[in-house]
Formats: C-alpha cells, structure tokens, sequence
C-alpha cells in the first residue's frame, strides 16, 4: 500500500514592488582612516642621524655579537651562558623590530599605543636585564671553566657592557621624551 501523494500547495505570486534609482552608502570612519594611512609606507631616514637612533643601530650590531660570540661555543654546558644568551637575542631581535618601527614611522599610524611610555619600559628593562646579563656573563668566564671558549666569552662579556651603556643611553633619551609628553 502506497501514502498518499503530499498535496503542495502553488506558490503564492508576491506583487512587485516599486524600483527605487537612489543607492545610500555609509563608510565607517575606521575604514576609511585604514585606507587613507595604509596607501603607502613612510620612510624616516633622519632617524638614523639622531642619536637615539644610532645607539639603536649600534645595540644591534654589538648585540649581534654578544649571541653570536656565546653561539659559537659549547654555552648549553653553562646555564649561566644560557642566561646571557635568552637576553641577548630576546632584546636583539625586539630592538630589530622597534628601529622598523621608528624606520618606517609605524608609530605614527597607531596613535592608540604609548610610544614614548613603550619605549621607556623597553630601554628601561632592556638596560637592566642587559646589566644583569652582562655581569652574569663577566662573572662565568674562567679558563678553569673551559680554556677553549675563554676569549669568545671574555669577548662577549666586553659587547655585553657596551650594548648595556646603549640601552642604558637610549633609557635616559626615553626618559626625556617621555616627561615631555607627560608635561603637555
């Protein structure tokens, strides 16, 4: 025995309805800003000039050489090495990423963020964990400890001071910048 077939009823028509010729658009003033500051990437050749600039750039070379002077030798032997070597390229590569910050004037498009309060606590806590660092690093190098690594490591302990009078200069610059902003 076969159900019934189901009945469907006929689609109800719906009646036209009148064709309107105006076309309203609304843009947010977040699009609209993203578009208008994204066009193009800004270029600050000046900062390299100044001098916070170019203690950025020498934190960089010479932090390079702090990890690569540890890398080059057995440091995972020596947790204190380790130590030197997680602040060195931790602060290395944060310092790669703010000068293309201050490069290409990104800070100039996200107003939302602090720069002058960013850039305090990154120098700040850049001097200070470098100064750590560094005399964590002097204190380790012994030729009892291993006579074959001792100039890679007496060398780096020396990068490391130097890399911490930067960030320790570029602190003081923070600093300035930061209480005239906080003045206005």
């Amino acid at each position: 025995m076969e159900p019934p077939p189901a009945v469907v009823p006929p689609p109800q028509e719906q009646p036209p309805r009148p064709r309107s010729h105006t076309v309203t658009t609304t843009s947010s003033s977040f699009t609209a800003n993203l578009s208008a500051s994204s066009s193009t990437l800004a270029y600050d050749r000046e900062f390299l000039r100044t001098l916070p600039g170019l203690l950025m750039v020498t934190e960089i070379v010479l932090g390079l050489l702090v990890w690569t002077l540890i890398a080059g030798t057995e440091y995972f032997l020596y947790p204190a090495f380790g130590w030197v070597m997680f602040v060195a390229v931790f602060y290395w590569v944060l310092t790669v990423f703010f000068l293309i910050i201050y490069m290409t004037m990104t800070y100039t498009r996200i107003p939302q963020v602090p720069w002058t309060t960013v850039g305090l606590c990154f120098n700040g806590s850049a001097f200070i964990l470098y100064l750590i660092a560094a005399i964590v690093d002097a204190s380790s190098v012994t030729k009892e400890l291993d006579s074959h690594n001792y100039n890679s490591w007496a060398a780096s302990s020396f990068f490391a001071f130097v890399v911490t009078s930067c960030y320790a200069g570029n602190t003081y610059f923070s600093f300035i910048s930061w209480r005239s902003r906080t003045l206005q």
